[in-house]
């Protein structure tokens, strides 16, 4: 009798595992749990996508500072030379434009007002 109730209990167990096992799988397979999974599973493959974009873009970013340094080192571009004077002179003069007035140190410009009824 013992042998019976105890195959009788083991068979129920089993009954009931193998019952809740099937059942979560066919939850697992419903529609809307599928499309949760594959939704979750989008969002996570985008974030790492994301992330390495981020990590390739920074690292493009740092060794292209690094390699225009070198350059700028190798070409001598890096240095501060020094700049020329400005200049104080009008570089050509135009002795013949009508408006050069020519005095005593300084060179200047006469400036004539500008009326658009003179033009028509």
């Amino acid at each position: 009798m013992f042998r019976r109730t105890f195959w009788f209990t083991t068979g129920v167990a089993a009954g009931v595992w193998a019952t809740t096992k099937v059942n979560r799988k066919l939850k697992q397979l419903t529609p809307e749990s599928l499309a949760r999974t594959a939704g979750n599973k989008a969002l996570e493959a985008g974030h790492r996508i994301k992330d390495r974009a981020v990590g390739f873009a920074l690292d493009v970013r740092d060794n292209m500072a690094l390699r225009e340094a070198e350059l700028g080192d190798a070409l001598g571009i890096n240095e501060n030379p020094e700049l020329p004077a400005p200049r104080r002179h009008i570089a050509i003069e135009n002795r013949n434009n009508p408006k050069y007035v020519d005095g005593s140190q300084h060179q200047t410009y006469q400036t004539y007002p500008y009326n658009r009824n003179e033009d028509h």
